[in-house]
């Protein structure tokens, strides 16, 4: 997978040939600001900011759990994950769970997931609304998933990437995935056909959280719906 903005710098150069008069209008409107929308350039302790991003702590601590599932299996499948059974009793599993993950391979593939989506949203929309889709797309998939599937536990972060892919679709169209790192397609394409192929597994035995993945690609596709305008307006 891969992703292109093709509309990078463009402001910058719509700037540069405005009049004085359009200059002060768009200063006041925020156009000379180079990230209007960026709540994130400064922290409140007064300017100091940390080097990884969120999305870039987010894949630290999905290895780090990784590394804590390998070495306490016990304590991971009890206490980390969610077991909607356990849920009254270990209610921070809502939010742990997203960090967890059942294999080696299920954390490579949303790890490469979060590199490339994760961080071509966080670019876009600022490291916290970034965060905020992607908490919030991993809660209500959890929910979703749980509302259909009462039993067994849950792990993972795909949820949240769906809601963070649902997003990116909506305020960056232009982008391309590579399907398996060869087959060219828009985001929206892509978005689409997982979407047909998680509704078409719903019900297997396949210990995959179908359910999940679609209730939390809908939340990003409502953030989008929110952040477009807004989006549209700081890169036309």
């Amino acid at each position: 997978m891969k992703a292109k903005d093709l509309f990078g710098g463009f402001g910058t150069e719509r700037l540069s040939l405005m009049g004085r008069g359009q200059r002060d209008r768009a200063s006041r409107e925020g156009w000379d600001d180079p990230d209007p929308w960026d709540d994130d350039r400064y922290s409140p302790s007064g300017g100091f900011r940390l080097p990884v991003t969120y999305s870039g702590m987010i894949l630290i601590l999905c290895v780090l759990f990784y590394f804590v599932s390998v070495a306490y299996p016990s304590f991971t499948f009890n206490y980390l994950a969610l077991r909607p059974a356990l849920l009254a009793a270990h209610p921070w599993t809502l939010i742990t769970h997203i960090f967890v993950h059942a294999d080696m391979a299920h954390l490579l593939f949303n790890m490469i997931f979060l590199f490339f989506f994760g961080t071509e949203l966080e670019r876009r929309v600022g490291e916290s609304r970034f965060l905020q889709i992607f908490i919030i797309s991993g809660l209500v998939a959890a929910i979703g998933q749980m509302a259909v599937l009462p039993a067994g536990s849950m792990v993972g972060a795909s949820g949240a990437l769906f809601g963070v892919m649902g997003c990116l679709a909506v305020i960056a169209p232009e982008i391309t995935v590579l399907l398996f790192f060869v087959i060219p397609l828009s985001i929206r394409a892509a978005v689409v056909l997982f979407a047909i192929i998680d509704f078409a597994f719903m019900g297997s035995a396949d210990n995959i959280a179908h359910m999940a993945h679609i209730a939390g690609l809908l939340v990003g596709l409502a953030y989008g719906g929110i952040l477009k305008d807004r989006y549209r307006r700081r890169y036309r």
